[in-house]
């Protein structure tokens, strides 16, 4: 397999932890994106989307980190990345897309470049724009987790869920905005037991070729 990947890029990061946790490899291949890469033609003709990442699997190219974990999941569903029964899937399934939905974006590159050259935002207006909506979405997260009595080590119990697949990015993306993680507890407990696993530690931005 081969993952069309940018270090920083939040989708391709989650992408990175769920091949990790499965312990699948995947030559890397770099689309930098600080240099619109991904906007050019060499790129569009393996995804017309003009996004990372994408996953060459050697019989077709998968693109959209959803569609691509949950090809994961189907095909190679040992370890198992939702729970069983209906209601702890569903569960599981909303904390992944209160971030893949709700946070990640509106604060993605796109967004961000459009606030900069369209409406001339700043840097400090940007990491303003991000942590409003990395705040209100990890306020709603960090409810939801407290409330779940059966909540391990993890989003939901003792081994990692997709949930964290998505979590553990955001924490990154909000630590980059400078949104203080402190007023979190137990998502910064998670996002320390997720960072013991050597799953999440090989699939960390900074442990990236193109880093």
């Amino acid at each position: 397999m081969k993952l069309y990947s940018f270090f920083r890029s939040g989708t391709s990061h989650r992408l990175r932890i769920a091949l990790n946790l499965k312990g699948i490899a995947a030559d890397y291949v770099a689309v930098d994106l600080r240099v619109d890469e991904q906007q050019k033609e060499a790129f569009k003709a393996i995804n017309p989307q003009g996004l990372v990442p994408a996953l060459d699997t050697g019989e077709q190219v998968m693109i959209q980190s959803p569609a691509i974990i949950e090809w994961l999941e189907e095909k190679y569903p040992t370890p198992a990345l939702l729970p069983t029964g209906a209601d702890a899937r569903a569960h599981v399934r909303a904390l992944a897309a209160m971030v893949g939905c709700d946070i990640h974006p509106i604060n993605n590159r796109r967004i961000l470049q459009t606030l900069r050259k369209q409406f001339g935002a700043d840097e400090a207006a940007i990491n303003a724009w991000c942590g409003t909506w990395i705040s209100d979405g990890f306020d709603a997260y960090e409810a939801l987790i407290a409330a779940d009595p059966s909540r391990g080590r993890f989003s939901f119990g003792d081994t990692p869920t997709l949930a964290d697949v998505y979590l553990i990015p955001q924490v990154e993306s909000a630590r980059r905005f400078n949104v203080d993680m402190n007023r979190w507890p137990l998502i910064s407990a998670i996002d320390h037991a997720c960072g013991e696993l050597d799953a999440f530690k090989q699939a960390a931005p900074l442990a990236q070729p193109d880093a």
